[in-house]
């Protein structure tokens, strides 16, 4: 996402074990009906992760963490939930969500489970009064906060295949194997942040820069091979700025001749 973790989303990293220093390797933006929802995989020491967020209409935010196996399943569920509802629209008026005469209990179309070690995860396909729409819950263990997001029915197979374009490039393991690779490193330019982290997946070694500022984010993926070509590119625009500036500078230390005093007029002896 746009922003970093917040302290609850850092609290809620850690009682999920996923520990606090972390390094983002894609992301994926939808916009579905009035919210945006945002994946990003994720790694750390412990191995890979997605963290799925909403941004509703007035900007509030939920968040989810799934470990890579878990993701996996909630995705083949996305698909039976999809099936379920268009089952359900193909049904008629009696299945409609404007029908309340004999509405479902708890406004719930259908549940599944989701255990990953410690953790649950309850899907919950409901309808109300404004629609369709399925609610994922996550469970904390030792009293942490439940969060929550809710998906429009009609938006669920645009958020599966997201998550399957995410799996199929990272995968479905959660531990990642150790490796050399260098750490993350930050920078601010006035209100902008930029970090530089590198990852790898199937086809190698890469470096994502992202720029952050407010609710704003944008990135690129360097792979390693193009990180020399991507440094003299740099270097060579830098030194051309060094030289601008020095000839400026040895150009300010000389006064200009228009600026000059004008001598008086020599006057002959008469």
């Amino acid at each position: 996402m746009s922003d970093r973790e917040s302290g609850d989303e850092q609290q809620q990293s850690q009682a999920q074990g996923t520990g606090s220093v972390e390094q983002e390797l894609a992301t994926r933006t939808l916009h579905i009906q009035s919210k945006r929802f945002y994946l990003d995989v994720k790694q750390n020491r412990r191995g890979r992760f997605i963290k799925v967020a909403e941004v509703g209409a007035g900007g509030k935010k939920s968040r989810l963490l799934l470990a890579m196996s878990s993701a996996a399943e909630f995705r083949d569920y996305l698909t039976d939930f999809t099936e379920h509802y268009a089952s359900l629209e193909e049904g008629g008026d009696n299945e409609s969500p404007t029908n309340t005469e004999n509405p479902p209990e708890d406004g719930k179309l259908k549940s599944e489970l989701i255990v990953k070690d410690n953790r649950r995860y309850y899907l919950d396909l409901k309808e109300n009064q404004r629609g369709r729409f399925l609610r994922v819950s996550q469970t904390i263990p030792r009293g942490g906060p439940r969060s929550q997001i809710a998906i429009p029915a009609q938006g669920m197979i645009e958020f599966r295949d997201a998550l399957t374009e995410l799996l199929d490039e990272f995968g479905t393991d959660d531990q990642e194997p150790q490796s050399d690779l260098p750490e993350s490193r930050s920078m601010r330019v006035e209100n902008k942040m930029f970090y530089f982290d590198v990852g790898s997946n199937r086809r190698g070694v890469y470096m994502r820069i992202s720029e952050v500022r407010n609710n704003f984010r944008t990135a690129i993926t360097i792979p390693e091979r193009s990180w020399a070509r991507f440094r003299d590119i740099l270097s060579e625009f830098s030194e051309k700025s060094d030289k601008q500036e020095r000839s400026g500078s040895d150009r300010g230390d000389r006064p200009d001749r228009s600026e000059r005093p004008d001598r008086p007029e020599r006057q002959d002896s008469q």
